[in-house]
C-alpha cells in the first residue's frame, strides 16, 4: 500500500523487512555452521503477512520453511514455486493426495498416516518426502518414543516413501531446562532403536526458538526451527539469545479519533470499571479488540501518545479504546498512538504489550486481524 494509505489508516501494522534480513543474518551466525535454517512461517508468517514475509526470507537464504497445513504450504509455494516446504501438522484423509502432487515434505506421526501418504503417492507414480515425528513428552503430534521403532518400520517398508527427517518438539524449553534434557535423551534413545536408520543422511530437529536456549552442539542435531525469533521477540526476557541482538519486526499503530474533557467521578466504558479520580482529557483512539487490542488489556495497558505513556481507562471495545492523556500537552485529532513499538524515547514492546493482556507474543501477532493493514518497508526508520 502508498504511503498515503498509510498517513490515512485508522489502525495499521508497520512490518520493517530490512529488520527481518538483519535478524536472519544475526541469528545464522550464531548457530553452528553445519545447521540448516528451517524458517517456521504458519499462521500468516505469525501475523506478518506470508507472501511479503517469505518472499524477503527466500533473499536472506533460509534452507526450507515449515507450515502448519498444507492450506499454508499451498499459499507459500504460490509465492515461490518449487522452494522446500515442510508440513508440520497432520493431514486429514483426503489431502494426503494433494500434498503429493505439491511435492510438499509431511511430517508423519502414525502408521494410518503412513500408510495413506504411501497409497497416495504410488496412485500418482511419485515419492513423497516424510519427517518422522517422535513425542518425547510433549503429548501432541508424533508416535510415542517407545514406539517409533514400529513407525520407522513401516515408512522404511512403503516404497513411496522417503525418509528424509527426523524430529521432536519440546514442551517447555524456555522454562524446564532438565525435562528438556530428558526429551532429547528419549529423542536419541529411539533413534537408536530404529534398525538401518542412517541420521547422517536427514535433517534432525528438535529446537525452536526457545529451544536454542539449550541446544546441544554434539550428537545428530543439524537443522533448527526458527519461528518467533526471526521477528525479533526474545522466547523469554534475558535469554542467552539476547547476544543475537535481533530487533523487532512489527509495530502495531491507530489514531486519535475524539479528545474530551470528563470531571472528576465520571466512568469510563462499558461495565463502568473506571472512575476518573481527577477532572481529566481522554483521547479515543479508532482501534478495539476487533483490530487486536485485547480486552483482558483493560485497565491495564498503556500507549504512547506525543512519546509518553498513557493508561488504558476502562474496557477496551469492539472499535474503540480511551486512554487518560491528561497529562500530556496538545493532544489533538489524529495524533498517532502506539501500540506496540517506538514513539520517541519510550517504547512499548511486544512482551510488555502481551503480558498486561495475561498471554504470549504468539498469540499476540496472531491476534492482529485484517482490520489492519500491513505495511512494508525496506527500512521504516522507526
Amino acid at each position: 500500500m502508498s504511503d498515503d494509505h498509510r498517513s490515512a489508516a485508522r489502525c495499521r501494522a508497520d512490518v520493517d523487512l530490512a529488520a527481518l534480513d538483519r535478524n536472519v543474518r544475526l541469528i545464522r551466525a550464531a548457530l553452528p555452521a553445519r545447521m540448516a535454517y528451517i524458517s517456521v512461517v504458519k499462521a500468516d508468517a505469525y501475523g506478518h503477512g506470508l507472501p511479503q514475509i517469505a518472499a524477503r526470507l527466500m533473499h536472506a537464504g533460509v534452507d526450507l520453511f515449515a507450515v502448519a497445513n498444507l492450506a499454508e504450504a499451498a499459499a507459500l509455494l504460490e509465492t515461490g514455486a518449487g522452494w522446500p516446504v515442510l508440513v508440520l501438522g497432520p493431514l486429514l484423509p483426503g489431502e494426503d493426495r494433494r500434498a503429493v502432487e505439491r511435492g510438499v515434505a509431511v511430517t508423519v506421526s502414525s502408521a494410518d498416516e503412513a500408510t495413506r501418504l504411501n497409497a497416495a503417492a504410488r496412485a500418482l507414480g511419485k515419492t513423497v518426502s516424510v519427517h518422522l515425528k517422535i513425542d518425547t513428552g510433549m503429548g501432541r503430534a508424533g508416535v510415542w518414543h517407545e514406539e517409533a521403532a514400529g513407525l520407522w518400520a513401516t515408512i522404511a517398508a512403503a516404497p513411496c516413501l522417503r525418509l528424509a527427517g527426523v524430529c521432536t518438539h519440546f514442551a517447555s524449553p524456555d522454562d524446564d531446562a532438565a525435562f528438556t534434557t530428558e526429551q532429547r535423551r528419549r529423542f536419541l534413545a529411539a533413534l537408536a532403536l530404529c534398525p538401518g536408520l542412517d541420521a547422517t543422511k536427514l535433517l534432525v530437529h528438535a529446537d525452536n526458538s526457545a529451544g536454542l536456549e539449550t541446544m546441544a552442539n554434539g550428537g545428530p542435531f543439524n537443522a533448527v526451527r526458527v519461528g518467533l525469533l526471526q521477528f525479533g521477540v526474545l522466547p523469554r526476557p534475558g535469554s542467552l539469545l539476547a547476544a543475537a541482538r535481533t530487533e523487532p519486526v512489527l509495530s502495531f499503530h491507530t489514531r486519535i479519533g475524539l479528545v474530551k474533557k470528563l470531571p472528576a467521578g465520571a466512568t469510563v466504558s462499558y461495565g463502568r470499571t473506571h472512575t476518573l479520580r481527577r477532572d481529566s482529557t481522554v483521547a479515543v483512539l479508532t482501534a478495539g479488540y476487533g483490530d487486536g487490542v485485547p480486552r483482558a488489556a483493560s485497565n491495564r495497558a498503556s500507549v504512547l501518545v506525543r512519546g509518553q505513556r498513557c493508561p488504558v481507562l476502562g474496557r477496551v471495545t469492539m472499535d474503540q479504546t480511551v486512554v487518560d492523556v491528561s497529562d500530556v500537552p496538545g493532544v489533538a485529532v489524529n495524533d498517532e498512538a502506539v501500540l506496540i513499538g517506538r514513539q520517541g524515547e519510550e517504547v512499548i514492546s511486544l512482551t510488555e504489550f502481551s503480558a498486561w493482556a495475561g498471554t504470549i507474543p504468539w498469540e499476540t501477532l496472531c491476534s492482529l486481524t485484517k482490520r489492519v493493514p500491513r505495511f512494508y518497508r525496506a527500512s521504516l526508520g522507526v
